[in-house]
């Protein structure tokens, strides 16, 4: 993303925690039935192998943890004083850019988790920003408190 001529950037939003939290809690219980099987064939095996499996277990968990880490943490919506950008990681490899400028803006919608969005924890949901042909440009899942995004996109907007 680059800056235009007199655009400042406000603000920048990340995804929630707790969805990357989630997330790393699923990898690490994945992980533990390989590590059971191997306490299992411990007796079967070499001292020297099974320290070569639990060293490969280990170094496989640390790269699928940093792969989900980096593509989660990378994507960034951004709330400039011309427009907004969100910046969407798929892969590694693959970024996706999304764009529009305030006048454009027709709708913005905001769905949050039900009673425990309350809580600051659980307070994150999808925006989608809709531009006057109806279609989504923009949706930015598990953005956090995505009612206070909306409210500042709009005050922003009545500004210009």
């Amino acid at each position: 993303m680059h800056l235009r001529e007199g655009e400042q950037i406000l603000k920048i939003y990340r995804h929630h925690y707790t969805p990357f939290v989630k997330q790393m809690l699923i990898v690490i219980i994945a992980t533990v039935p390989f590590y059971f099987l191997l306490f299992l064939m411990q007796k079967s095996i070499s001292t020297k192998l099974f320290l070569i499996i639990a060293i490969a277990i280990f170094i496989l968990f640390s790269l699928v943890v940093t792969y989900l880490s980096l593509v989660y943490w990378l994507d960034k919506f951004i709330v400039t004083n011309h427009r907004i950008v969100f910046v969407d990681w798929r892969l590694l490899t693959v970024r996706e850019e999304a764009e529009t400028f305030y006048d454009e803006i027709q709708e913005i919608t905001t769905r949050e988790k039900g009673v425990l969005s309350y809580f600051n924890f659980f307070d994150y949901g999808l925006i989608a920003i809709e531009t006057a042909s109806a279609h989504v440009v923009i949706e930015f899942p598990n953005a956090p408190d995505p009612e206070g995004i909306r409210r500042f996109i709009y005050h922003i907007r009545n500004l210009k």
